[in-house]
């Protein structure tokens, strides 16, 4: 299959992350049926004439339903990738105002990144999640201070590297899934990945964490937060009152 002739590197970026926001849907196929409906030119401007009875005709039509109903793909990953491809999903809907943070207003916090796809959520893959969540916590505050997109992954020579020094700053990332390689490019950039599988929303995340931090921080966490070494295993109670808050 031929690639577009004429494709901007904003249109670009929004197509490759509107492929990754529908399961089982490549980028090569994607490109199929956008070039079906729009030609070989794909700019910001044609990209809002696409729908998403566009995308389910489309990609109906490729697996040979005339529908498009049977296709495996949901219908709220197909509208999120619309708005993707519209430009609107940097809009960041639904979160609210980031709270402004200067260094030393909140002494004993650390910086913790949160990887998602849509809301106030922990929903995302470090590898394919479209935007990090960023909070700086202490024991008693959190603050959203800044939220990252991810968008400019896309064209890096390495993606993951890309992805853990976009988060650079923070001393640990939340992901519902991350490989072994990418795993240890976070490592690498003194960044403490924890995994949860289920996901769940940002505060009650952040709200496990701090009952961590404030009842029985493990051994990794009190050596962000500066404990010397001899101390951290005495720190650590048995009650493992962290044990929500784990790396797999």
């Amino acid at each position: 299959m031929e690639k577009p002739e004429k494709i901007t590197r904003e249109a670009a970026l929004r197509v490759a992350l509107a492929a990754r926001a529908m399961p089982n849907i490549g980028l090569t196929r994607l490109i199929e049926v956008l070039q079906e409906c729009l030609g070989d030119t794909i700019d910001t401007e044609t990209l809002r004439n696409i729908t998403v009875t566009h995308l389910k005709t489309g990609f109906g039509s490729l697996d040979g339903e005339e529908d498009g109903e049977d296709i495996g793909i949901g219908l709220e990953a197909m509208k999120l990738a619309v708005r993707i491809l519209w430009g609107d999903a940097d809009d960041d809907e639904g979160l609210p105002p980031l709270e402004p943070y200067n260094e030393g207003d909140m002494p004993g916090s650390v910086r913790v990144a949160i990887a998602s796809d849509f809301g106030l959520a922990l929903n995302g893959h470090f590898g394919s999640c479209l935007r990090f969540l960023v909070y700086q916590v202490s024991p008693t505050e959190s603050r959203l201070i800044d939220v990252r997109h991810t968008a400019e992954a896309d064209f890096a020579p390495d993606k993951n590297l890309f992805r853990a020094q976009l988060i650079g700053d923070c001393h640990v990332v939340y992901v519902v899934s991350v490989g072994g390689p990418a795993a240890a490019k976070i490592i690498r950039a003194d960044i403490y990945p924890i995994k949860l599988a289920e996901g769940g929303p940002a505060d009650e995340v952040i709200a496990k964490f701090q009952h961590a931090m404030e009842n029985s921080p493990p051994p990794w966490l009190l050596k962000i937060l500066g404990v010397a070494a001899e101390n951290r295993l005495r720190n650590y109670g048995a009650n493992r009152a962290a044990d929500d808050v784990h790396a797999d």
